[in-house]
């Protein structure tokens, strides 16, 4: 069986990134294995920005990630990175950055929220495998 799991929501405020990882932690352990994908959105990318300090007691979603990236496919938004300012380098080991653009005859064009309602081939390339 396969999963994929998208978060849209920052890592703390809410414990929807949480109880996501924490499922998708739980699903690694299982046998036999399945097909675990976690595509991280919006605020969800600084989900695995490296170098978060949380206070005792307080789960830290990075270590959740690099959990998750060691057994299954961690993806993250291009273009939501870029709005944030994070870069490749700031990412845990294991998760990759897309980009997603639609294609238009022979060229690729961003994505944009104009494609509302139109007929467009999208096209994913990560840069995880």
């Amino acid at each position: 069986m396969k999963f994929l799991f998208i978060l849209n929501d920052p890592p703390y405020g809410s414990e929807r990134c949480f109880n996501t990882l924490k499922l998708a932690l739980a699903l690694l352990k299982t046998e036999p294995k399945p097909g675990v994908s976690v595509f991280l959105m919006a605020g969800a990318v600084t989900c695995a920005k490296t170098g978060q300090t949380t206070p005792n007691g307080y789960d830290n979603l990075e270590r959740m990630i690099k959990g998750v990236s060691r057994q299954a496919k961690v993806i993250l938004c291009g273009t939501c990175m870029d709005a944030r300012g994070l870069v490749d380098e700031e990412l845990v080991k294991g998760a990759g950055k897309c980009v997603v653009r639609k294609r238009c005859g022979s060229e690729s064009l961003p994505m944009s929220a104009h494609d509302k309602g139109q007929n467009i081939n999208w096209r994913i390339s990560c840069s995880n495998g």
